[in-house]
C-alpha cells in the first residue's frame, strides 16, 4: 500500500514567476496522486490557485531579508510536528536557511531536505544553504555544472530535472483563443493588425528588457507594423521608470507596449509573431523557451546558460551568440521575412517533472 505523504513546499512569496508556478504544478500533483501537500509563504495572487487545486497554504513572511525572519524558526518546527511533515522542500535562499535551521533543532521523526536550485547566485556562504539539501535538484546542466564546481556538491545528491509544461499546451483551442482575442484587441486596439513581438519576464535590470527596446526602435522603419510587447511585472519601479522614459525619448509611445503581469501568458504567445529570451545574465532554465516551442511561436535567445541549453535541444535556429546586437537584429528580421517552422518537442513535459519530483519524494521517505 502506498504511504501518504505530508510535503510542504516553502518559498518566498506567491505573487508571479517560474518558480512560484512550478510549486504550484508540484502540488497539485501531489493532491492528485492522493498524498497532503502543504505551502509556505507570504502569500500571493496565486494563493486562491493553489487552495482550489486542493492545497493548504501558511501564511509567514518567511522570505524578508530581517533578522526578525529568525523567529519564525520555532512557528516552523511547530508545523512541521504538528503535520507530521515527511518532506520539505526549498526553492530560495533565505526560506531555505530557516527551514535547514528548523530541522537541525527537531530531534525525533526529522524531515528530509529537498532543495531545487533555480537560479545562477554569486557563489557565497549564503547561496551554500541551497546545496545542503538530502537531494538537490537543479533545473539545468548549467546550474548542475555551477553548483558542483562552485561548492564541491556530491555528485550523486544532485538531480537533474528539467522544468516542464503541459504535453496539451500545442496550439490552444482555436475557438476559445479566437474569443480571447477579440477581448485582447478590444483591451489593447494598438496589437491589431500588427505583427506583436513578446519578451515575457519580471521587469528587471538583467532581463534583457533595455536591449529588446533598442530592437524595437531598430525594427519599426524595417516594418511599420512592428509592435513591442513587454509582459511582466515590475521588481523595480525605478527601473520601470526608467524603461518609460527611454521609451518615450525614442518615440516608441505607440510602438511598444508594457502591460504587467497577465495570467493569460500562453494566449499571449499564441498571438505573438515571436518571442525573445534577451537576459545579459545566463538564465538557470528558460521556460517561456519552453513555452514558446510549445505553443509552435518561434522564440529567438542568447546562446548562454540554461535557455541557451534549451534552443539548442529543440530550436538551434533561435540562438543568436549573447551582447550581439546585430545578430540579434538580422535574426529577428529573417524570422519576420520568412517565419520558421516550429516543431513540438517531447522532452520538457510538466508531466515528467511532477513525476520525477514525486520519485525523489518517494525514495527518500523509503529511508526512515
Amino acid at each position: 500500500m502506498k504511504t501518504k505523504l505530508n510535503i510542504l513546499q516553502i518559498l518566498p512569496s506567491l505573487e508571479s514567476g517560474g518558480v512560484e508556478r512550478g510549486t504550484l504544478e508540484i502540488a497539485k500533483f501531489l493532491v492528485e496522486q492522493g498524498h497532503n501537500s502543504y505551502v509556505i509563504s507570504s502569500g500571493g495572487r496565486l494563493v486562491n490557485k493553489l487552495k482550489d487545486d486542493g492545497s493548504n497554504h501558511e501564511n509567514m513572511n518567511i522570505g524578508k531579508k530581517s533578522i526578525f525572519t529568525l523567529f519564525i524558526i520555532p512557528r516552523l518546527i511547530k508545523f512541521i510536528k504538528k503535520n507530521k511533515i515527511h518532506i520539505v522542500h526549498v526553492r530560495s535562499r533565505l526560506p531555505a536557511w530557516i527551514a535547514y535551521f528548523a530541522i537541525f533543532f527537531i530531534l525525533r521523526n526529522k524531515p528530509h531536505f529537498v532543495t531545487t536550485v533555480h537560479g545562477y547566485n554569486s557563489p557565497s556562504l549564503y547561496s551554500k544553504v541551497m546545496t545542503k539539501g538530502d537531494i538537490v535538484i537543479v533545473v539545468s546542466n548549467f546550474i548542475k555544472n555551477h553548483i558542483i564546481n562552485t561548492y564541491k556538491v556530491d555528485p550523486n545528491k544532485v538531480k537533474l530535472i528539467y522544468r516542464g509544461v503541459p504535453v496539451t499546451l500545442q496550439k490552444l483551442n482555436t475557438s476559445k483563443f479566437n474569443i480571447w482575442k477579440r477581448k485582447f484587441e478590444k483591451e489593447f486596439t494598438q496589437f491589431k493588425n500588427n505583427k506583436v513581438l513578446t519578451i515575457s519576464a519580471r521587469i528587471s535590470k538583467t532581463k534583457g528588457i533595455d536591449v529588446f527596446i533598442d530592437l524595437i526602435n531598430n525594427l519599426i522603419n524595417y516594418d511599420k507594423n512592428i509592435h513591442g510587447l513587454i509582459v511582466g511585472e515590475a521588481k523595480s519601479k525605478s527601473y520601470l521608470k526608467y524603461l518609460e522614459k527611454k521609451i518615450n525619448k525614442l518615440n516608441l509611445k505607440n510602438r511598444i507596449s508594457i502591460i504587467g503581469y497577465r495570467s493569460d501568458i500562453y494566449n499571449i504567445i499564441q498571438y505573438s509573431e515571436m518571442t525573445f529570451c534577451l537576459s545579459s545574465l545566463p538564465e538557470p532554465f528558460g521556460r517561456g523557451v519552453i513555452e514558446s516551442i510549445k505553443i509552435g511561436t518561434p522564440v529567438i535567445g542568447f546562446h548562454s546558460g540554461g535557455s541557451g541549453e534549451q534552443l539548442k535541444k529543440i530550436f538551434p535556429i533561435g540562438l543568436v551568440k549573447e551582447n550581439d546586437f546585430n545578430k540579434l537584429l538580422q535574426k529577428t528580421k529573417n524570422f519576420l521575412e520568412n517565419r520558421p517552422m516550429v516543431k513540438d518537442t517531447t522532452i520538457f513535459t510538466l508531466e515528467e517533472m511532477q513525476k520525477k519530483t514525486m520519485k525523489i519524494y518517494e525514495d527518500l521517505n523509503r529511508k526512515n
